[in-house]
């Protein structure tokens, strides 16, 4: 199953759920997809979609999940990683009105560099990353690594 996971953010994501309908339809995408759409009003046949629910179950979701795909947010990506999981990470742009800047791409990028996540820039690269996803071991995500909080807390200071 694929969990994808987009957030409480007020701005749509539409694109992404577009793209992953899209590699459904082409059968690029055979499992199961569960979506936690937030505020993005989508709707498919494809796909099992939740505006908002329960941590509970988001957290049941994220444990059964193979793959997570989710947005830029830092919540996310560490929640999904500390699980284990394999996670593809989108950041929501600020040129689409997804999002109020572009640090989620600064996000997305950091992670990816040092081997957590999958990190791709666009929507258009997820088909690649999906092929990618089978081979690719993250390294294990450690709760406290202080090089990726030390990471994290100076871009949050660098936006404010």
């Amino acid at each position: 199953m694929i969990l994808v996971m987009l957030g409480t953010q007020n701005n749509s994501f539409h694109r992404l759920l577009e793209e992953i309908d899209r590699l459904i339809k082409c059968g690029i995408i055979h499992e199961k997809v569960i979506v936690q759409a937030g505020y993005t009003k989508y709707s498919s046949p494809y796909m099992e979609i939740f505006s908002l629910m329960p941590q509970e179950k988001l957290e049941k979701y994220q444990k059964e999940a193979d793959l997570i795909i989710t947005h830029g947010g830092v919540g996310s990506i560490i929640s999904s990683l500390r699980l284990g999981k394999k996670v593809i990470a989108v950041p929501r742009l600020h040129e689409y009105g997804e999002h109020v800047n572009n640090h989620q791409k600064q996000i997305v990028e950091s992670f990816d560099k040092k081997g957590y996540i999958i990190g791709i820039s666009d929507v258009s690269e997820l088909e690649n990353a999906l092929e990618k996803v089978a081979e690719f071991e993250p390294k294990k995500y450690e709760a406290g690594n202080k090089k990726m909080l030390s990471i994290i807390e100076n871009f949050i200071d660098n936006i404010k």
